[in-house]
């Protein structure tokens, strides 16, 4: 058999798999027949539409220029076009002057792009850091920052389409106050006279309620906020989130850590329901890493000549991760944790016992070869459970990395890079109860919208009107469902209009600097949480270099850092922790237990690789981007195997 025909027929051969023991991909014999690989059903049956699409990728909508066109069809072209372009002559433009520099920038030259390192927002409340391209003083282009750890150089689809949501003509453009525009001073009277209230009583009345939040300067600024008033409480809320991946950490460990992944180390990865390389904080730096170990042609002349990563992916709905694994077995949710508990007692796994043979035919023929690979390479592989996988599922696999040696190589342990580490579901429960039981009078939401993406059965909108709270604020881009149910709805800013910091998936500090003055007149959040330290007034600007301007040892630090997008050395410190036993044995009894129970259909939900948890939907350039392997834009389909 060829090399061709071998890599058709899923097979890795001693020298692709980095030196691995013969037979321990499970992919079968080798002289087995080349499989026939095909993208849809059409393709599979070989229909005559389908050859005829092939030949012609838009057979209805293209106009087929080899007939030319005829004298009608041309005048019907032509009016439509004139229509048109006459229409835009009925709206009176605002009139607008153009005031040329007294004394034009040394830098700026017309025509010649600027470039400013700063930090993209990554849904979750993570930072990607970006170079922002700027083209007399209007951004135009996001490309990834290449000294950024998180980047280095890439980006995902959020951020090369935020330069978009900037112009957005649908962001909100005014305060708002019971439907009526209002001014920043008014909004300032009205939050000042509140805050009196609260302070006699400790702020019991004051709740906060944001995203997760991985900002040193938003945290320490909600700190203040609570040392201000003692009883106040922050909530956050995020509807996609990492729950089970921090319930499994805190389970496993003991306590609050963050786990990290050194794809660059990693010669064998397991995932576990994961969309490792497309989906999360550390997605674009783990994608990168992995195609690293598969560039098999550098290390041509060195001692692993030909070595090569492998990738196994056991999953329920296809995802781009799993396209580039060498095997790819399909389970149901429930399946995948009985396998996780099969594997680990195939390994050796103290604490764990075999659950019997898989009922499903590829997971046996596959199980035993996965484990021999895993021991094989242990200290060089990687088990890595997904965002939808349950919290047993997470603790089996620090289980898995830690008996196999991986800890400290290609797992790393950190102190957590959230600000607050919390249950996003039980912080948005107990909030509703506290808004139920009267116990609000203050709330503050800043950029969440939990009457559109909370579950519906926790009733954040009826909540909300509890006559209790008297005064509910709303701070965001978009005057949107949650704002309808605040008296105060104000403008905020977009990333590329106003300082800030986040950090990235491994705790780097990154900072965002403004390219250009909001659009719309609109505030940050810090400014806005500065009125409730008592400093009304403050700047963003001063809010972020007041914090590390002292931290970085002075002026030439902080411009360092806003140079450079980052701040070097700031990732967050290593930490070291064991697996509990007990977690181990209670996480295999329940999945086998989930697995027994579970009968009929499951339904999976997932978040759009576009839009995301719905917050994107008034995108246009993500609500068009195909979506893997349908190619789907503009809808939201539910997808049933053959």
């Amino acid at each position: 058999m060829s090399q061709d025909d071998a890599a058709r027929a899923g097979c890795c051969s001693d020298a692709a798999s980095g030196g691995g023991e013969a037979g321990n991909c499970g992919c079968g014999a080798a002289a087995a027949e080349p499989q026939r690989l095909w993208r849809n059903l059409d393709e599979l049956s070989g229909s005559a539409s389908f050859a005829a699409a092939v030949e012609n990728e838009f057979p209805r909508q293209a106009v087929p220029l080899g007939l030319g066109v005829d004298r009608r069809r041309f005048m019907q072209l032509m009016g439509a076009s004139l229509a048109l372009g006459g229409a835009t002559a009925c709206t009176r433009q605002p009139l607008e002057k153009i005031v040329p520099y007294v004394k034009q920038p040394e830098e700026l030259v017309p025509g010649l792009p600027l470039f400013f390192a700063t930090g993209a927002p990554v849904p979750g409340g993570h930072a990607l850091g970006v170079l922002a391209t700027s083209h007399m003083g209007r951004p135009t282009k996001i490309e990834g920052n290449p000294e950024h750890p998180a980047s280095l150089g890439s980006t995902d689809v959020f951020a090369q389409a935020s330069v978009l949501g900037l112009y957005d003509p649908d962001r909100s453009k005014v305060i708002r106050n019971f439907e009526r525009i209002r001014t920043w001073e008014a909004f300032v009277d009205a939050l000042t006279v509140e805050l009196a209230k609260q302070e006699s009583g400790g702020g019991g009345g004051l709740r906060i309620l944001s995203g997760m939040v991985t900002s040193p300067a938003l945290r320490a600024q909600i700190e203040a906020v609570q040392r201000r008033f003692p009883a106040a409480r922050w909530y956050q809320w995020e509807p996609v989130n990492d729950r089970s991946a921090h319930l499994g950490a805190r389970a496993a460990f003991g306590r609050d850590l963050a786990v990290h992944h050194d794809l660059a180390r990693a010669e064998v990865v397991l995932t576990l329901d994961c969309d490792l390389l497309a989906q999360g904080p550390g997605a674009v730096r783990y994608a990168r890493d992995f195609a690293r170990g598969r560039r098999v042609w550098e290390n041509a002349a060195g001692a692993n000549a030909a070595a090569m990563n492998r990738l196994y992916a056991v999953e329920t709905t296809p995802c781009p991760t799993s396209t580039l694994a060498d095997h790819r077995l399909a389970l149901p949710p429930a399946e995948i944790g009985l396998f996780t508990v099969a594997l680990a007692a195939a390994v050796g796994l103290p604490g764990v016992a075999a659950p019997g043979a898989p009922r499903d035919a590829g997971a046996a023929r596959l199980l035993p070869a996965l484990a021999r690979d895993l021991l094989a390479h242990s200290g060089r592989s990687l088990v890595v459970a997904g965002q939808a996988a349950p919290p047993e599922l997470h603790v089996l696999a620090h289980a898995l990395n830690e008996h196999l040696g991986n800890i400290g190589t290609t797992v790393l342990l950190t102190e957590p890079v959230l600000a607050r580490p919390a249950d996003p579901l039980a912080d948005l429960t107990e909030l509703v109860g506290e808004l139920r039981a009267g116990q609000v009078e203050a709330l503050l939401i800043l950029d969440a919208n939990p009457v559109y993406d909370a579950p519906r059965d926790l009733g954040v909108a009826e909540a909300l009107l509890s006559p209790a709270a008297r005064l509910r604020v709303h701070w965001g881009l978009y005057d949107d469902e949650t704002a309808r149910y605040c008296h105060w709805h104000l403008n905020g800013t977009h990333y590329l209009e106003s300082w800030g910091d986040a950090r990235a998936y491994d705790g780097t500090v990154t900072l965002q600097q403004p390219l250009i003055d909001p659009l719309y007149g609109g505030r940050s959040a810090h400014e806005l949480l500065a009125i409730f330290e008592g400093r009304p007034g403050t700047p963003a600007h001063d809010v972020v270099h007041g914090l590390w301007q002292q931290q970085l040892g002075g002026e030439a630090g902080w411009r360092q850092a806003v140079h450079d997008g980052f701040v070097a050395n700031s990732a967050a410190q290593p930490a070291t922790a064991a697996v509990s036993a007990d977690a181990v044995g209670a996480a295999s009894t329940n999945l086998a237990g989930a697995a027994a129970e579970q009968t009929g259909l499951t339904l999976a939900f997932r978040p759009d690789p576009a839009v995301w948890d719905g917050r994107f939907a008034n995108h246009p350039w993500l609500q068009e981007l195909p979506r893997p392997f349908t190619k789907v834009v503009w809808d939201n389909p539910v997808l049933v195997s053959p």
